[in-house]
């Protein structure tokens, strides 16, 4: 896997993995220290260079990152999976403002729909933001075999 520049997600090809369709996959770390993974959305604030991810209080990966914030995310391009990007990094800040606008963001590039379906009173929306600290990639490979049969 070839390094890329430290806290630079908007880079190519690495901003195509967050501007693309794909899914992420976090992990965090449990009070056990067991580390506990959770696929997800995901987008980026290019402004400030942190990746977001959007979850609800209360959930396992808010209540893991609030006692330790490390994370590792990855991720794999929809298109050719063997093409993958893996970041370490810290949450640096949690912040309820803006969540529900930012989830139905999120639905748009997700699911092509202009509302989060599953809003509800009784969920608090939360973005967790996260410092990259480390940021790994690996080119597309073995396209050949990805061909339809």
């Amino acid at each position: 896997m070839t390094e890329a520049n430290s806290y630079d997600i908007s880079s190519e090809p690495i901003h195509k993995f967050f501007a693309d369709r794909n899914f992420a996959f976090i992990s965090t770390i449990n009070k056990d220290g067991s580390p506990q993974v959770t696929p997800t959305w995901i987008d980026i604030d290019e402004a400030n260079g942190l990746i977001l991810i959007n979850t609800a209080v209360g959930r396992l990966k808010q209540k893991n990152v609030s006692k330790d914030p490390r994370v590792s995310i990855s991720m794999v391009n929809g298109d050719n999976p063997y093409s993958m990007v893996t970041i370490k990094g810290k949450v640096i800040e949690q912040t309820e403002s803006g969540a529900n606008e930012h989830i139905d963001k999120l639905a748009r590039k997700y699911l092509n729909t202009d509302t989060y379906p599953a809003h509800s009173p009784k969920v608090t929306r939360i973005i967790l933001k996260i410092k990259p600290e480390k940021i790994s990639y690996l080119p597309p490979r073995y396209t050949q075999y990805l061909k339809s049969h």
